[in-house]
């Protein structure tokens, strides 16, 4: 329970809204999806979704093999379940298209959920990042989410909406100028990265976090793996390599397990903890 010397931010991992998990919620009320995780949703003082489809009307889909799109209804939902934030810095966010990525945008800013993880391209290599800033009573975490993999198929053209996917370099340089700037702010990388279906972490990962960790990050919440990821005891930082699902349609005995993070930030500490889901029908329930 979050208090009011405290800020308290729970991060999921992948939330789908087509495919299987469309067919599954065409059988129930909109609000099933999340029905049981949502009271812990909102009891928080933030949550932050990892979107893994574009919520948009707009059929413009990329040429790659697997492309979603999820109906615009389903944002007043995700709000309802108390998601106030998703990060669209991933490799579906863009399915429909850089006007399927805006109309996104759009559809998530009505419904009252803040979108986060998209900018548009820049030439210029000195472009920092703009982090998301959460406050609660002088309390402060600045999220930088980011793709660090290749986007299948895109290539967009200078001043064009996009998925943030910066060289590790920029990001660095982006927390370290922002750390400066705003000593007495944690700072947080929601990172979509590492190889799908490895029980742990790649050297790249681990190699990318220390670097992070060293530029000023004070957590790292990953995902794209689909399978959870757990921190190493080596880690300088608390880093969750991968959350694993969240809501999705896999049916491997892995990808049925996932987690959402918890961090609870006071003036002058940050904590965090996993709290561990299973997948059943698409669906998120609490481990018990």
């Amino acid at each position: 329970m979050q208090t009011d010397d405290s800020l308290v931010v729970l991060f999921t991992g992948d939330l789908l809204l087509d495919r299987g998990v469309r067919t599954a919620m065409s059988a129930h009320p909109a609000d099933w999806l999340l029905a049981d995780v949502a009271p812990v949703l909102r009891s928080a003082d933030a949550t932050v979704a990892n979107l893994e489809c574009p919520l948009t009307s707009v059929s413009t889909p990329l040429g790659k093999r697997y492309v979603f799109r999820g109906d615009t209804c389903m944002a007043s939902m995700l709000r309802r379940a108390g998601i106030t934030h998703a990060t669209l810095a991933n490799n579906h966010s863009n399915d429909q298209g850089a006007q399927g990525l805006q109309s996104t945008l759009n559809v998530l800013s009505r419904a009252g959920i803040v979108p986060m993880g998209c900018d548009t391209v820049s030439n210029d290599t000195s472009h920092l990042i703009t982090p998301t800033v959460i406050s609660k009573a002088g309390l402060h975490v600045a999220l930088f989410p980011a793709v660090l993999l290749s986007l299948e198929n895109w290539m967009p053209r200078s001043g064009a909406l996009s998925p943030i996917q910066p060289s590790l370099s920029q990001l660095t340089r982006s927390i370290r100028t922002y750390s400066t700037r705003h000593p007495s702010h944690h700072i947080v990388c929601i990172l979509h990265w590492g190889v799908e279906f490895q029980p742990h972490a790649s050297l790249t990962q681990i190699s990318q976090a220390t670097v992070l960790a060293h530029a000023g990050a004070d957590a790292i919440i990953g995902h794209h793996p689909h399978v959870v990821q757990p921190p190493r005891p080596h880690d300088l930082i608390p880093t969750y390599y991968s959350l694993g699902g969240f809501a999705f349609d896999q049916h491997h005995p892995t990808t049925c397990r996932g987690a959402v993070a918890r961090l609870v930030v006071r003036h002058d500490s940050l904590s965090a903890s996993l709290l561990p889901i299973r997948i059943r029908s698409c669906r998120p329930e609490w481990e018990r």
